[in-house]
């Protein structure tokens, strides 16, 4: 079981949220510059590595609240306000 710190209900269980994914981060200066692959590329490819990096959660069955936490992908360890 995880508890997954919500920054406006506080510490739920991951049963009331649904995993968006890596961050994705700034949007590029110019999106018509990007053609079909590159979209691809930064919309779905995912480095899928060990480890920590920054995850996109929504608490589906609470406040509705899409935020941010670093986990670690081996530990499951969460920091908040990534």
């Amino acid at each position: 079981m995880m508890l997954i710190p919500c920054p406006w209900c506080g510490a739920r269980h991951e049963s009331e949220f649904a995993a968006g994914g890596e961050r994705i981060m700034k949007r590029p200066d110019d999106p018509r510059a990007l053609d079909d692959d590159a979209w691809l590329d930064r919309m779905m490819i995912r480095a899928n590595r060990r480890g920590r990096h920054v995850e996109m959660w929504w608490h589906v069955k609470g406040c509705g609240l899409w935020f941010a936490i670093e986990r670690d992908t081996v530990t499951h360890e969460i920091t908040e306000g990534a």
